[in-house]
């Protein structure tokens, strides 16, 4: 079997240079790593990935911590995060904690165990409390879509969720609803209260006034399928109902969209919905939804190339990155003008 001293004695370079090259260094000499790879090719080498962990130090391993896998948004995100990493010769560990504080404070501690060199974070609780574990073993972090309570020095890579929030809100003023619905999770995430604060933010630009009672939040913290239906059937049963609602993401649209179909009423004719995050597969069969699209697989690339960086100690950057995303508003065939005047 050959071996990397086998490719370092052929190239004439030291052992160091070949890994170096095989994790993708800049601080090699292009003429150097064009030689090493020549002969890891002539060799037939093929890197041993637990002798590179323990040459660098390192386990190779990056968890990744996401509030809810049946969620496309997150699902995209974590195929930018594992697309990423493999092509840095990193593995990633799943942490799915279905928006539950209990069990992101399990795979807090799970992972800091595991001695995961760096975690891409999305927080379920938006407490601090979770990462103590992580911090204790100095392990770097990025957070990923959602900030978090009296943390404010780590990286985080975040969409735009006021811009989109407004101009989802916007573009239904702009067809002449006024009484516009909008179901949310819980304001311990961070992105239910940016997107409410866009929503109003539109509101008031328009000298609309806010009526709570057509903000709906779901305060046991979940943007699920579930929590999207029984939201808008609290909207739908308002003496004064809406003529819109806003999903505050794609699983409460999808929620919105049964609710809205067993009370009889078409889409958009009799009420317009628009959903914050797109659902590709419906989307691509039949582009249904008015919907803000935020780059999450983009979202994952830069976070875990941050994080790689901060891992390898190649950041010459010491204070924190805060990357924010410009979402996409896409008009489609889910609104129109109000069918009555409000």
């Amino acid at each position: 079997m050959v071996t990397i001293k086998d490719v370092a004695k052929k190239a004439g370079v030291s052992v160091m240079t070949v890994f170096r090259v095989i994790n993708g260094s800049k601080n090699v000499k292009e003429s150097t790593r064009e030689k090493v790879l020549r002969t890891i090719e002539e060799l037939g080498y093929v890197p041993n990935s637990v002798a590179r962990s323990l040459i660098l130090n390192k386990t190779l391993t990056i968890g990744l911590v996401i509030s809810d896998i049946t969620n496309p948004f997150f699902t995209t995100i974590a195929r930018g995060v594992e697309d990423t990493a493999i092509s840095k010769h990193f593995t990633v560990i799943l942490c799915n904690t279905d928006e539950d504080p209990e069990k992101e404070m399990m795979y807090a501690e799970v992972l800091a165990r595991s001695k995961v060199d760096g975690v891409i974070y999305a927080s379920a609780s938006g407490k601090k409390a979770p990462l103590k574990s992580l911090f204790l073993k100095k392990i770097p972090i990025v957070l990923i879509d959602r900030t978090i309570e009296g943390v404010n020095d780590l990286d985080i890579v975040r969409g735009d969720s006021v811009l989109g929030a407004y101009l989802l809100t916007k573009h239904l003023i702009d067809l002449g609803h006024r009484r516009i619905g909008i179901i949310v999770g819980s304001h311990f995430i961070s992105t239910a209260r940016d997107r409410v604060e866009g929503y109003k933010k539109a509101l008031n630009e328009a000298n609309i006034p806010i009526d709570e009672s057509l903000i709906k939040i779901n305060e046991n913290s979940k943007f699920s399928k579930e929590d999207g239906y029984r939201l808008t059937k609290e909207l739908l049963n308002l003496e004064n109902p809406p003529t819109a609602i806003f999903g505050g993401n794609n699983l409460m649209a999808v929620g919105a969209l049964l609710a809205i179909r067993e009370r009889g009423l078409e889409i958009p004719e009799d009420i317009s919905l628009v959903s914050f995050d797109d659902i590709e597969s419906l989307s691509e069969v039949y582009p249904f939804l008015t919907v803000v699209k935020q780059p999450a697989y983009t979202m994952g690339v830069i976070a875990t190339e941050i994080l790689i960086r901060r891992i390898e100690n190649r950041d010459k950057i010491k204070e924190k990155r805060e990357i924010l995303l410009t979402p996409e508003l896409i008009i489609r065939k889910s609104t129109a003008p109000p069918k009555r005047k409000t």
